[in-house]
Order: structure tokens, then sequence, then C-alpha cells
């Protein structure tokens, strides 16, 4: 039995390092698998005002670094690969890396959900850098700014509505004439003094360089029309997509893809434990990411004491 780890935790960030912080105090020699695209949506993010214990800020790399050296002090093993697959079918669980198998009597999925991004011009130039996917995260650096929101549903109007609490201007840019998002919402947004409109119009690309965001590139979709907009700052609200394919449908989720919890921060699959992004539809916070992956490296421990492993 030695060749079998008491948990292996997929994902990393915020959620996977606290539990593997909490896994290893618990003396369960954790075996954490961060990606190739370790520390998860934070490695994205310029500074870090709102995370308890930072009273200046940190940056999102910064705090992965702080977070990913505590973890690795308590005897977490912090390997940075993907995992391709898992076989949940029976305990031990095996994962598949690469060309490896590991073996595990419980699994604590962090996997996390990735913001859906437009992917078109100089995006990349400015992800992190004047455009952002978390207006809760971000809105307070763009104070007395202009800035625009694109998208069409509810996530969008509560993102724009939001951040008239610090912007001058917020201008929503949706595709179409109608928006995809709940009557109240929409009214809400509406009736905003703050909140201006571009609808029927796309973001073709971003303006300025990686030192200054200068704007978008819109397109009107009735015309074809192009239209370089400025502003200071873009917030991207089209949704997140969580990273639950690996799973291959034996764990359950939602519509959408998140794993749903069944007895506390357990899963469908007696010993798989899942927390932060793959699970939350609601706050995706640094800060609460990090309380799930607390709950689920406790949990995982009382699970392997009650089932006598």
């Amino acid at each position: 039995m030695s060749n079998i780890n008491d948990v292996i935790i997929i994902g990393s960030g915020p959620a996977g390092y606290t539990a593997g912080l909490y896994a290893g105090r618990a003396m369960l020699n954790p075996l954490l698998f961060a990606g190739y695209a370790s520390g998860g949506q934070l490695m994205l993010t310029s500074d870090v005002e709102n995370y308890p214990g930072y009273p200046e800020g940190i940056t999102g790399p910064e705090m992965m670094m702080e977070l990913r050296s505590q973890a690795s002090r308590f005897g977490c093993k912090i390997v940075d690969k993907n995992v391709d697959s898992v076989d949940l079918s029976k305990n031990p669980f095996k994962v598949t890396v690469g060309t490896e198998e590991h073996l595990a009597k419980s699994l604590i999925i962090t996997t996390g959900a990735e913001a859906i991004w437009l992917d078109v011009q100089n995006e990349a130039v400015h992800k992190g850098r004047g455009i952002s996917t978390c207006a809760t995260c971000d809105g307070a650096f763009f104070r007395d700014k202009e800035v625009i929101v694109v998208g069409g549903g509810d996530s969008a109007m509560e993102e724009a509505t939001f951040l008239t609490r610090f912007c001058s201007k917020v201008t929503i840019v949706h595709r179409r004439e109608g928006l995809r998002s709940s009557r109240i919402m929409a009214d809400r947004a509406q009736s905003n003094p703050k909140i201006e409109w571009k609808l029927n119009c796309v973001v073709k690309g971003w303006l300025g360089d990686a030192e200054n965001f200068e704007g978008a590139v819109l397109v009107d979709t009735h015309n074809n029309t192009e239209e370089d907009f400025s502003c200071d700052g873009a917030f991207i609200a089209i949704g997140h997509k969580p990273m639950t394919g690996f799973l291959n449908g034996q764990i359950e989720t939602d519509e959408q893809g998140y794993i749903i919890w069944k007895e506390n921060s357990m899963t469908s699959v007696s010993g798989v434990f899942a927390a932060g992004d793959v699970v939350d539809t609601r706050y995706r916070q640094a800060v609460t990411a990090a309380g799930m992956g607390c709950m689920a490296a406790m949990d995982a421990e009382r699970w392997l004491e009650d089932n006598e492993h």
C-alpha cells in the first residue's frame, strides 16, 4: 500500500494550495498536480487588494508563490503537470499524468474555471493590464475612469452596475439589440445614469501597447463600420468554463459542467472532494476558494479516518 497516496489534489490556485497546506499539516503527505499553468486565474491579476492579511496589496503571482511555498513547507509535494484523466470506478482512484499512473485513496479537485475571453487582436497583451474578467477583483483600480463591459447576460449587467460605484462611466457592449439577462437585471442597468450602451457591436481588437491600454475597436454588426472607442479599461463578462473535461462525466455536474457538492465538500463519488471555482458559480474570489480548499482537505481527512484508510 506504500505506493498509494492518501490524497491527490488536482489543480492549484488558492483552493488547491490551501487544500495542500491543510492536508500536509494533517500528515496526509498530499501530492498536488498544479498543471502547467499553475496558480490559476490569479496569475493574470496584477494587483490583489481584497485578500485579508495584505494591507498594502500584493500581485496575483506573488500571492500564488507564497501559498505554494507555505503548502510545500508542510509536506505537500507539488508537480507542475496536467492530469490527463482519472478513473473513479473503484478505490484506490487512478490518476493518469502523461505516461504515469498514480493511485489515491481520496481526491480533491481544484481545477477551477477559466473565464471565456474574446480572443481578438491584442488581447493577450492586455490581459490583467487593462482588461479584466472580474469587476469585484479589479473595479477599484478604475476609480473615476471610463470602462466598457462586454456581454449581455446577468453577469454583464451585474458587473456594469457594480463598476458604477467606482467608474465615471460604464459602457455595455453587446452584439445584439436584445439582452440575454433577466428583466430585473436589465432594468437595473438601464436605469443607472452612469451606464451607456453600444448595442449591435462587437469588439474586433484592443487599442494600445503593453504599457498603455487605450480602448477597443468596435464593429457595427449591421453595417460593418468600425469605430475606435476610447476607454481606460475593459471587463469581459461572457461567462466562465469549469475545467472538468478530464473527468469524462464520472462526477455529477450541473448543465454548465460545475461540480455539484453532495455532502459537505464531497462530490457524487465517495472519497472525491472539490473546492474553488470548479464548484463556485457565484463568488469566484480567492478568499472563498481558499476557504473551500480548507473544507475539502478537512473533509477528506475525516473521510479517510471514517473509512479506516
